[in-house]
């Protein structure tokens, strides 16, 4: 297919993704090779891809997407051109040819009508922003975590993606990952006993709100600045914010807490059998310890140190006649060592997607809903954030799940939400 891309106002691009769902009926003379009866995937069930803000993270993501039969990577998106020509490079290297095209402007590649899913991968600050343009654009999406910034913006994420029909797949791979399934299966079977806690790993918990010195700015075919920073607050240009700009509080998310807090939270409310609600309070207890309790009693430790060492990301799972801690290592330690079993080893590492992006590109074929879809991230990450709140504020939060809302807090309420920079108020 050939496509002339051109620059697209807001406006336009609203107005394309506006009429993205009519369709015209007609009747088709469909060849066998189109079903696939030469042995190839039928062009229905291919699925044509674009990236967005490709760098580390995004790359190795990436690495796996282009294994899996039948997708095309067809073009990239990014603000800085070097990442453009390195993603450009390996993908014309993977294919043999020089195809894939490259964007400054994220909306030039979501206009495209020939690109049905993106892989974004953007700093935190773009994530949901992002996201929301491509589910308006008719695209599925797989972004990388924290989608949000914000308690609001996990909601109007989760809201666009359901009014919009599309496949969400957030980067918490680890639901997809075998010792972390295995441990939630022992909570929510029954054999820990009654659950009684579930506990997430963070980081240490920071916030920077400097800026840097004022550099002048490079050409914006070199870095766009302005689209660089997107939703965050305007600052003047510095080189040093484009590779280390974690820890800085208008572009991460909770103090760092989503960090590790959007993989083992989330982790800890599928296994209390929390996901689509949230606890209902809490509490700074320490400096990088928040505790938090569900409705049902159960408590959620989000806490920095005293791990077994089983690798990055642990979660532990604790119940009245036993306990059970994994993390990225693959290894499970159990509590009775009854509970232990032959099946208990995995070669799996926490931090491969390859399932987890198997299963979003089955989903996009056959919609169904993915392990982490809108909805649990969504509530998974409110989690996070109100737990980034009680520690902001130093002092006990309630919340509401249903309503989202902190009941008579003034205060943690104003919290909720983030101003977005136009126009990326979405």
């Amino acid at each position: 297919m050939t496509h002339n891309p051109s620059t697209l106002s807001r406006r336009r691009f609203l107005a394309k993704a506006a009429g993205a769902g009519t369709m015209l009926a007609a009747p088709w003379f469909i060849p066998g090779r189109a079903l696939g009866k030469s042995g190839s995937l039928p062009p229905s069930e291919r699925i044509t891809l674009g990236g967005i803000g490709i760098r580390n993270r995004g790359t190795y993501v990436l690495g796996f997407m282009l294994d899996v039969p039948g997708v095309q990577f067809l073009s990239v998106c990014d603000v800085r051109a070097d990442r453009r020509e390195a993603v450009k490079a390996l993908v014309d290297k993977r294919y043999g040819n020089r195809d894939c095209t490259t964007y400054r402007d994220l909306r030039e590649l979501l206009g495209r009508s020939d690109i049905d899913a993106v892989l974004i991968a953007t700093g935190d600050r773009w994530h949901a922003a992002a996201a929301s343009l491509a589910a308006k654009a008719g695209k599925d999406i797989y972004c990388e975590k924290p989608c949000s910034m914000s308690i609001r913006q996990a909601a109007d994420l989760a809201e666009t993606v359901r009014r919009y029909g599309r496949i969400f797949q957030v980067g918490t791979q680890r639901r997809n990952v075998g010792n972390f399934q295995c441990a939630v299966e022992l909570a929510r079977g029954g054999k820990l006993g009654k659950l009684q806690s579930v506990e997430a790993s963070i980081y240490a918990l920071a916030e920077n709100h400097n800026w840097l010195p004022a550099e002048p700015e490079p050409p914006r075919d070199v870095i766009d600045w302005d689209l660089w920073l997107g939703p965050a607050p305007w600052r003047p240009y510095n080189h040093r914010y484009l590779d280390a700009w974690s820890g800085k509080d208008d572009f991460d998310a909770g103090a760092g807490l989503l960090n590790w807090g959007a993989h083992t939270v989330d982790l800890c409310q599928w296994a209390a059998g929390a996901d689509g609600t949230t606890p209902i309070e809490f509490e700074p207890a320490g400096l990088n310890v928040v505790r938090a309790r569900f409705a049902n009693g159960v408590k959620l430790v989000m806490r920095n140190t005293d791990w077994i060492g089983l690798g990055s990301c642990p979660v532990r799972f604790e119940g009245s006649e036993g306990w059970v801690e994994t993390a990225d290592s693959g290894k499970m330690v159990v509590y009775p060592n009854s509970l232990r079993t032959a099946q208990m080893v995995f070669n799996e590492y926490g931090i491969s997607p390859i399932r987890h992006v198997h299963e979003f590109f089955e989903c996009v074929r056959t919609r169904a809903t993915p392990a982490a879809n809108a909805d649990i991230a969504r509530t998974s990450h409110i989690a996070c954030h109100c737990g980034y709140i009680a520690w902001k504020l130093g002092r006990k939060v309630k919340f509401d799940p249903a309503k989202e809302e902190f009941p008579g807090d003034d205060e943690a309420n104003r919290l909720r939400s983030r101003a977005m920079r136009a126009p990326w108020r979405v």
